[in-house]
């Protein structure tokens, strides 16, 4: 039986719309109406920029470890940690030894992650 077009499998790297954020890190995108997913997967020590945008954003790491950086603050993080981060308030993630995966929901979805690209795009 075929799935209906709104069910997606964290596994499947065909779903999703795909962007690069920076070297070493790559996300699939799922935008829908009133919020967005967007599974990122960060190889070993690699990290984002320091950004902002308007829309909130919740994180969970899902795999691997880290440390999130938010508002001038480095805070490590291991599996199942989780974060909200307002709109406005910089924000960056670098990744542990053996790299991480997290999933970032946005509410409302960013406008600029609707279409492939590169960059963190604030």
């Amino acid at each position: 039986m075929d799935r209906p077009d709104t069910f997606f499998n964290f596994a499947d790297l065909s779903e999703g719309i795909a962007r690069t954020l920076a070297q070493g890190i790559e996300t699939r995108v799922f935008p829908g109406e009133q919020a967005m997913f967007s599974v990122v997967s960060f190889e070993p020590g690699s990290e984002g920029s320091i950004h902002s945008h308007p829309e909130e954003q919740w994180g969970v790491l899902l795999e691997g470890s880290g440390t999130r950086i938010q508002d001038g603050i480095d805070v490590p993080v291991g599996p199942g940690d989780f974060w909200r981060t307002p709109g406005g308030v910089e924000h960056g993630f670098k990744a542990g030894p053996d790299g991480a995966k997290v999933l970032d929901v946005f509410a409302p979805p960013r406008e600029a992650y609707r279409k492939t690209g590169s960059g963190f795009a604030a």
